[in-house]
């Protein structure tokens, strides 16, 4: 039996082209706003580790958990001894809670602000998130908008508790309610506030562990200086200058703002006294939440796809 070369005359070419039925997409391109709504679904999901390793959930649900914790004791104390006890208001306010919880809140901001920023930058994904049609101004807010609402959720859970917990225990309705939503308005400001700083940091640095480094520097150092001076400054009967002192870090910065607008139990020696401090406290969340966006921007902008 002869082979099949045998057959074909000496220098015919072998080679078969088989036509597979490839053919290019002809569906619908959603475009930029799909694009974008995925990318923050994604974004949010990756701040607590869904979708990635069993190792990245770690951290994130435990400093969930660590942070209901608290909450859950107080509503416990505050449901089962009231009577007792005649407590007629939370144990701790609304508004205290996230200066109390402020360590975990950092961590949780400094670690995964590098994961949604420093990452795209060090492994270059970045390039391809901006081709079309993802602008880098979108890419920006979204990303921001990601770990705005994966902070927010950890502040709000547990405020959401105490508010239930309050409830149960027969507080005034009216009352837990606008304390609870100023709470709420103040946990979206602090959460903006806090996220924006943190992720222009991390987009200054593709090392991530740099970047957490220097996230939680500047988020606990600057409360730490602005508390001490608060705290001399009410003491030495200058509080004007700890009303100042505030304006210089997130956390008190924007318990002067809930006190300003909602007239909630202030968690600092010197909170704004006046009309006028609170609206520079104010016009100071707006000035640092549109700052970070501005310097994200410009960070972007060396970037090329």
């Amino acid at each position: 039996m002869s082979s099949p070369s045998d057959s074909e005359p000496a220098g015919a070419p072998t080679g078969v082209i088989h036509d597979l039925g490839y053919r290019p997409y002809g569906g619908p391109r959603l475009g930029e706003r799909a694009v974008a709504r995925a990318f923050f679904v994604t974004g949010l999901r990756n701040t607590y580790g869904l979708g990635r390793s069993g190792r990245s959930k770690v951290l994130p649900f435990i400093l969930l958990g660590v942070m209901l914790l608290p909450a859950l004791i107080l509503v416990g104390v505050l449901v089962q001894a009231r009577n007792i006890l005649g407590l007629n208001e939370q144990i701790v306010a609304y508004s205290t809670y996230p200066l109390t919880t402020q360590l975990l809140i950092s961590v949780f901001v400094a670690s995964q602000a590098p994961a949604l920023i420093s990452r795209d930058l060090r492994f270059r994904t970045i390039t391809l998130y901006l081709a079309r049609p993802m602008r880098r101004t979108t890419y920006v807010l979204v990303r921001l908008a990601s770990l705005t609402v994966a902070t927010f959720l950890l502040i709000g859970a547990p405020l959401l508790l105490m508010y239930v917990g309050g409830l149960l225990a027969d507080l005034p309705v009216g009352r837990e309610t606008g304390r609870f939503l100023g709470a709420i308005v103040g946990a979206a400001l602090l959460a903006a506030c806090l996220s924006g700083l943190a992720a222009l940091v991390a987009a200054l640095t593709v090392r991530r562990g740099l970047a957490v480094a220097a996230v939680i520097v500047v988020l606990l150092v600057s409360y730490t200086v602005v508390a001490t001076i608060q705290g001399i400054s009410g003491d030495a009967g200058r509080p004007a200058v700890g009303e100042v002192a505030g304006l210089f870090s997130p956390y008190t910065l924007v318990n002067g703002v809930q006190v300003f607008l909602f007239d909630s139990p202030a968690a600092t020696n010197t909170p704004p006294s006046s009309d006028a401090m609170g609206l520079v406290y104010l016009l100071a969340v707006v000035l640092t939440v549109g700052g970070a966006i501005g310097g994200l921007l410009a960070r972007y902008r060396t970037v090329h796809p």
